[in-house]
């Protein structure tokens, strides 16, 4: 049997984990354009120059011996053929294969601004190549513009600051990480971000950007006439999944590559895992969908169920939140706020049953909340307060005095 992952990243490293695990004589070959594995979460780290490249890779030494996988890395797929079982790579090979993975992830998402696209001196950060470029520019450059301040954004800006740079964020939404939190939550990283020496431009969007003769953008226009000195610029504001070389396959594609709950897509035999299946593509979630991936590759039926919610964790400034599924209230939900100094807990109740949760300062307790969720705890019978729900709420004493587990 032969095994083939196109990508490197945590998906396609666990999905050959478990094929090995499974199978001991298997043929798996891994293709990537990565000619490095690294850990796309830790880039920051390496802008701000905490970590060299040998410290991203996540995986044990000598990974590729270790479990007997051949690496083709700095190649690209160009094509997908579901029947002939083939993959063309950019190299004008082909690789056949009983199994495949797909698991290219995501590319960052250049707005179509002005001159973005074309000038030399604007970079997205998705990768290590995309953080190596950084550094290299950022070396002979002091103001730097971000556009977009999710969470890309804000990791470029935190390894920025640590160079020393100057920072301005424009961001078009009234507040900062508009996608992970609520304006309360997202109003305390800002504060520290501005101590830093970040400088914020709220409800504003980049409206023009002219290359002059050196092929660089120097200003960016903004939408209400500002104008914005840049030496480099950092696009952050989304991504779009891998997926060019699908066309002509016939397998589907909507936000990303369809998938079954058993992460196969409409090709028989191949199946997708990461950002690019639309799924939510932070790393445990990731690298939960490429061990599920590898079990169904292998025969091993098993479905993917952590599709409940979307689930962030942030961490800046030694300031931690955990934010799992809705974040914006709707008209009849019953939002409740628990607030002290350091700490700021916010639930979104909808009849009876908890939709979404926001944890900052103190996340020890996001193994309830994410259970209550994910199943759709109806909680309206349990008379205390909400913040103060746990496990012991879900148990019963039977026969002999026997705690027993009765659930939802």
């Amino acid at each position: 049997m032969k095994y083939v992952i196109i990508g490197a990243g945590v998906a396609g490293v666990e999905a050959a984990k478990v094929i090995r695990a499974q199978e001991e004589s298997a043929e798996i070959v891994m293709i990537s354009a990565d000619t490095q594995i690294h850990s796309r979460c830790m880039l920051h780290k390496y802008i701000a120059g905490e970590r060299d490249e040998k410290g991203l890779d996540f995986t044990e030494e000598d990974f590729f011996g270790r479990y007997n996988i051949r690496w083709m890395s700095g190649v690209r797929l160009s094509k997908v053929c579901p029947d002939q079982k083939e993959a063309v790579l950019d190299n004008g090979e082909t690789v056949r294969y009983d199994k495949l993975l797909l698991a290219t992830g995501a590319n960052s998402l250049i707005p179509p601004v002005g001159e973005l696209r074309k000038a030399s001196n604007v970079f997205g950060l998705r990768d290590l190549p995309d953080a190596r470029a950084i550094v290299r520019e950022a070396a002979q450059a002091q103001e730097i513009l971000i556009i977009g301040s999710g969470l890309v954004g804000l990791d470029a800006a935190y390894g920025l600051l640590e160079l020393g740079k100057k920072v301005t964020i424009v961001e078009m939404a009234p507040q900062i990480l508009p996608v992970q939190l609520d304006e309360h939550g997202a109003a305390a990283y800002q504060e520290l971000f501005e101590k830093a020496g970040v400088r914020f431009l709220l409800g504003r969007k980049a409206d023009q950007a002219v290359c002059e003769a050196d092929g660089r953008i120097h200003k960016v226009i903004l939408d209400n006439g500002e104008e914005v000195a840049c030496d480099m610029i950092i696009a952050a504001a989304g991504v779009r999944p891998c997926t060019a070389y699908l066309e002509g396959s016939g397998i589907a594609c909507e936000r990303g590559i369809v998938v079954d709950s058993y992460l196969q897509t409409t090709a028989a035999d191949v199946y997708a895992a990461g950002d690019m299946t639309g799924l939510s593509g932070i790393w445990p979630n990731a690298a939960d969908q490429g061990r599920i991936a590898g079990k169904n590759m292998c025969g091993i039926e098993t479905e993917y169920t952590d599709t409940y919610a979307a689930k962030n964790t942030i961490n800046f400034f030694g300031l931690v939140t955990l934010c799992i599924g809705k974040i914006r209230a709707e008209e009849g939900d019953d939002v409740q706020v628990r607030e002290d100094s350091g700490h700021y807990d916010r639930v979104i109740l909808r009849d009876g049953r908890v939709e979404g949760i926001l944890l900052q300062g103190d996340i020890s307790n996001a193994g309830i909340w994410q259970y209550l969720i994910k199943n759709k705890a109806d909680i309206s019978g349990i008379e205390k307060d909400v913040f103060h729900i746990n496990y012991g709420d879900f148990y019963q004493v039977g026969e002999r005095g026997k705690y027993l587990w009765a659930g939802i």
